[in-house]
């Protein structure tokens, strides 16, 4: 599977979205994911995980893990999906007070967890969730994402696999050209 049949797949069920978006930190832009859509679809998110998954192997020897961990709540689909493909357990950190915990499942010390989420365009829920495994005593061995809206600028300290690595083109309200030509706002959420 290449990059062209994922955008194909993220396009088609509605996941890569073009129009005039003003997003969750006030930018604006052209295109935007929402990597919800595509789960909808559980055989299509199968296989891009799974395609996840043999890049992750190909590219890197990350070892045994224990489990997948994701941050909720976008990424609880991705982790599952990605450790049903490597047979091993899904667990998720919640949000509590706008930060991440976990709340119904516990980390043991020494454990190995590969992180997964569904779009990274900063990695702050990302990082959040490295440091909680990291504060129980386990290890990560890698990070995998559907979707780097970053194009590689955001940074792990482990390896780190996507499917997708691309920057959409964002401006700040003032220099928006879709605002000059007064195309109206999608609130796409996150």
């Amino acid at each position: 599977m290449n990059e062209t049949d994922i955008l194909k797949m993220l396009e088609e069920t509605g996941a890569l979205l073009s129009g005039h978006f003003e997003l969750r930190s006030g930018l604006h832009s052209n295109r935007f994911f929402q990597c919800a859509n595509v789960l909808r679809y559980p055989r299509i998110a199968g296989q891009l995980c799974d395609e996840l998954v043999k890049r992750m192997n190909a590219a890197a020897k990350i070892g045994p893990v224990d489990g997948v961990i994701s941050p909720a709540l976008g990424g609880i689909l991705v982790g599952h999906e990605v450790a049903r493909a490597m047979d091993v357990k899904c667990i998720f950190a919640e949000k509590q007070d706008n930060k991440l915990v976990m709340r119904r499942f516990s980390i043991k010390p020494g454990e190995r967890y590969v992180v997964a989420e569904d779009v990274i365009t900063r990695g702050g829920r990302v990082q959040e969730t490295l440091d909680i495994v990291k504060a129980a005593g386990a290890d990560v061995a890698a990070v995998v994402v559907l979707v780097d809206r970053s194009a590689g600028q955001a940074k792990f300290d482990y390896p780190t696999f996507s499917l997708v690595r691309m920057a959409p083109e964002v401006w700040e309200p003032a220099a928006c050209p879709l605002c000059v030509q007064k195309t109206p706002f999608i609130h796409p959420g996150s």
